[in-house]
């Protein structure tokens, strides 16, 4: 009798040229009887988007700087692929019947209007773009719910807790354990921080990402935004959610169950790992990939945050507390801080009064729809610039 034939999962990576969205393909390119490209979308770079698409052969490619139209479609005139472009184009092509999963892998604040169109035409999400639960948690979890989609985390921290949690069904959660390696700055003090480069901030010592979240991971923004997402992601109170700072990053995140007991997912740095896991979920497939030992780590540290010296981390927990539209004021203004230092404009502590004066000043909605959240966005980036333009 012969065994039945698997069906590929048809993958359509949103930001396929950035670092999530490479490691991806770097996973479907080793497990090709698993998994197959759909749809590939890049923001502006088309060179390597050209190379992907001669490579694995989507159905359909999308630009989203239309100015770069033309060029794409004759750069790959020779291959049956369709091709749009635009960032509504971005949002539209997720509902392409022949897409099993989304990865979500754009940057910021852009993912968002790509996830929820992908949730209301039923396609289960790999998140990677942590801002979607940030700036909307509440109306996303009320999405996913309603259109009866699953939403699998490629967060290395937020994998390792759905990893923590398969298995144990209704069993309640006292706290989480959300990790973090420190970043480049690990132990430095404030008078360190305000004379920090950018070229120091982008030199992360475990993992290897792009530059806007490695700069968050730097002023430790990036795990108070991973501490909003984890809050939607697995129905949590602030309160149960503590941030631990491991430099070793080989725990990669923990769950403590109400008896007490704590379960830890452990292994090497690497976001392949989470990225197959969210593909190939509830299967976990074979890999070639490196192996951890524990003769190589003889020693896992852990110490308690730094929030006097690194305040965004408390800029995050002080948003998810107040819930509403700030963690959405929060991150806009974040997005525009990060591009203001990676652009020379502003210091690395600068970037925290930027969004604490954002914070104080817009105005705070506590349940917004969709337009109050859109509209929101637009007024902190608006704000923001008007500070950086004094």
């Amino acid at each position: 009798m012969k065994a039945e034939r698997r069906m590929k999962k048809r993958i359509a990576i949103l930001g396929s040229t950035g670092s999530i969205g490479t490691q991806a393909l770097e996973v479907i390119r080793k497990h090709p009887d698993n998994f197959e490209v759909e749809v590939l979308t890049a923001n502006n770079n088309i060179e390597l988007l050209i190379r992907q698409a001669e490579e694995f052969k989507p159905n359909t490619i999308v630009i989203g700087n239309e100015s770069k139209y033309n060029e794409l479609v004759n750069a790959i005139s020779s291959l049956p692929i369709k091709v749009y472009a635009g960032n509504d184009a971005i949002s539209q092509i997720v509902e392409m019947d022949t897409i099993d999963i989304v990865l979500t892998a754009m940057v910021g604040y852009s993912g968002l209007l790509p996830t929820i169109n992908a949730i209301k035409s039923g396609k289960n999400i790999a998140l990677a773009n942590k801002e979607t639960l940030v700036v909307a948690g509440e109306l996303i979890q009320k999405l996913a719910f309603h259109h009866k989609v699953s939403i699998y985390p490629v967060d290395s921290e937020h994998s390792a807790i759905f990893q923590c949690l398969t298995g144990e069904g209704n069993n309640a959660i006292e706290k989480i354990f959300l990790t973090a390696s420190g970043g480049p700055f690990i132990g430095k003090d404030i008078e360190f921080l305000k004379t920090a480069t950018k070229e120091r901030a982008l030199k992360h010592p475990n993992w290897d990402m792009g530059a806007k979240i490695t700069i968050d991971s730097a002023s430790m923004m990036n795990k108070g935004l991973e501490a909003i997402e984890a809050k939607w992601l697995f129905g949590l109170n602030p309160n149960q959610i503590e941030v631990v700072v491991h430099p070793q990053s080989i725990v990669h995140s923990a769950v403590q169950f109400v008896d007490g007991s704590v379960k830890a997912q452990m292994g090497l740095p690497d976001m392949k790992l989470p990225i197959l896991y969210a593909f190939g979920f509830p299967e976990r497939l074979k890999t070639d990939f490196p192996r951890f030992s524990f003769w190589d780590y003889p020693e896992l540290t852990f110490q308690k945050p730094d929030f006097k010296n690194f305040k965004n981390l408390g800029l995050a927990f002080e948003a998810m507390d107040k819930s509403g539209n700030m963690p959405c004021i929060l991150n806009a203004a974040n997005e525009i801080a990060v591009e203001a230092f990676l652009n020379d404009k502003i210091g690395f502590c600068e970037m925290t009064d930027l969004i604490e004066k954002s914070m104080s000043h817009l105005s705070y909605i506590k349940h917004p729809d969709l337009d109050d959240l859109i509209k929101t966005d637009k007024e902190t980036r608006e704000f923001t610039k008007s500070i950086l333009n004094k």
